[in-house]
């Protein structure tokens, strides 16, 4: 099972400001524990929302809007993908994921199960995916 660790944006991190050394460290280290045990897939901040866009659809029109994005609670500042036996060794890992609050305060991350293919039907499409070999665990 694969699951993200969603770090929530702040107003420090939507400012730009960059996390101190000892966040740095800490990080470090806890992703360094998580590859050790064989865990660690992906890992990443994010640029603050200024940088980025949105591609909103209304039907088969697509328009862009350029951020930064207002609500900073809705946003996100980065991202660690995990692969685990069960929810329970998901959980007691991102028990231990470190504040991401720059100075060590309210924060929050949230944690999702990422799909597998063989979550869905057997199908043409499905099968196109598999031969991707890029979007989902083998």
């Amino acid at each position: 099972m694969r699951f993200m660790i969603i770090v929530k944006a702040t107003k420090d991190s939507e400012a730009g400001l960059m996390p101190t050394e000892k966040l740095i460290a800490e990080m470090a280290s806890y992703h360094e524990e998580l590859q050790r045990a064989g865990m660690l897939i992906d890992a990443s901040g994010l640029q603050p929302s200024g940088k980025g866009w949105r591609i909103r659809y209304s039907g088969g029109n697509r328009s862009v809007v350029d951020g930064p994005f207002a609500e900073t609670k809705e946003l996100i500042a980065g991202y660690t993908i995990i692969r685990a036996n069960s929810r329970e060794e998901a959980l007691e890992w991102t028990r231990r994921f470190p504040n991401p609050a720059l100075d060590g305060g309210e924060c929050e991350i949230e944690v999702r199960r990422l799909f597998e293919l063989e979550d869905f039907a057997p199908g043409e499409a499905i099968e196109r995916f598999r031969e991707l070999d890029v979007c989902f665990e083998k």
